[in-house]
C-alpha cells in the first residue's frame, strides 16, 4: 500500500510539472521559430530561461520591502488594495527584475545583432520567470491543479510572454535605431509594467467583482496580443528598409 501511494505521488508530481512547463515550452518554441533568418543559439535561450528563474528571487528583494511599508496590502478589500498589490507587489518588482536579468543576458552577447533578437531574449527571460511561478502555483494548489494549470496556461503565461516581447521590442528600437530619448527608454519598462499591473489588478479585483473582472482581464490579454503583432510588423518593416543593421562587436552595450 505504501509503495502504491509513493508511486501515485510520484506520477502526480510528474503530471503537475508537465502541466506547469508545457505552456512555457510551447511559447518559447513559438518565439524561437519566429526568428527564421538568424535563430539564436539554443544555449543562449536556455541561459535566458535560467536568468528568468533567477529574476523571481530578485523580484522578492523589491516586493517584500514594499509589502513591509504597506504599499502592497496582504489583504485586498477594495479596488485600491488590488491596485497596490498588483503594481507594488507584482508588476513593478517583477518587470524590473526581468529587465535587469535581460540586460545582463544581452549586454555582452555577440549574438544580439538584430531587432528580433531583443524580442527572443526578453521573452526567454519572461518565460523563465513564468516557469518557476507556474510550478509554485500548481504545487500550491494540488487539489485543483488541473484547473489552475489550464487557467494559467491561457492567461498568466501568455501575459508574461507578451510583456517580455514588448520589453525586448522597445529595447531593440533604442539599441539599433540609436534613439536614446528619455521617453523611448521609459517605454521599455513602462509598457510591460502597465500591462502587467492592469492585468493583475483585474484578477485580484475578481474577488470583489468576479462577474466583470475576468472579461476585462481577457481584454487586456487581447490588447497585449495586438501590441505583439504590431511589434512584429514594425520589425519586419525595419528589416525591409535595411534599418536592422547587425552589430558584431563584443563591446558592452549601453542603455
Amino acid at each position: 500500500m505504501q509503495l502504491e501511494t509513493t508511486e501515485s505521488y510520484r506520477m502526480q508530481t510528474l503530471y503537475v510539472l508537465a502541466a506547469a512547463l508545457a505552456p512555457i515550452v510551447v511559447l518559447m518554441l513559438y518565439v524561437y521559430f519566429k526568428d527564421k533568418q538568424n535563430p539564436e543559439p539554443t544555449g543562449m535561450l536556455i541561459k535566458g530561461l535560467w536568468f528568468g528563474v533567477l529574476s523571481t528571487f530578485l523580484s522578492l528583494t523589491i516586493s517584500l520591502p514594499m509589502t513591509a511599508v504597506g504599499l502592497s496590502p496582504e489583504v485586498q478589500t477594495s479596488f485600491l488594495d488590488c491596485l497596490g498589490v498588483s503594481f507594488f507587489g507584482a508588476s513593478i518588482p517583477e518587470e524590473l527584475a526581468k529587465f535587469f536579468m535581460f540586460w545582463l543576458l544581452i549586454r555582452k552577447n555577440k549574438y544580439f545583432d538584430e531587432h528580433l533578437d531583443g524580442v527572443v531574449y526578453a521573452a526567454s527571460v519572461a518565460l523563465g520567470f513564468a516557469a518557476l511561478e507556474n510550478v509554485l502555483y500548481l504545487f500550491d494548489n494540488l487539489d485543483d491543479w488541473v484547473t489552475v494549470g489550464i487557467t494559467r496556461a491561457l492567461l498568466a503565461v501568455p501575459m508574461h510572454c507578451g510583456c517580455g516581447i514588448l520589453m525586448g521590442y522597445y529595447y531593440s528600437l533604442i539599441h539599433f535605431n540609436n534613439n536614446h530619448s528619455l521617453w523611448n527608454k521609459s517605454l521599455v519598462l513602462l509598457v510591460p509594467i502597465m500591462i502587467h499591473g492592469v492585468y493583475d489588478t483585474l484578477l485580484f479585483y475578481m474577488q470583489v467583482a468576479p462577474e466583470l473582472s475576468i472579461f476585462l482581464a481577457i481584454a487586456v490579454l487581447w490588447l497585449c496580443n495586438k501590441l505583439r503583432k504590431r511589434c512584429s510588423a514594425r520589425i519586419a518593416e525595419l528589416m525591409a528598409m535595411g534599418m536592422a543593421i547587425k552589430r558584431t562587436d563584443e563591446t558592452e552595450y549601453k542603455y
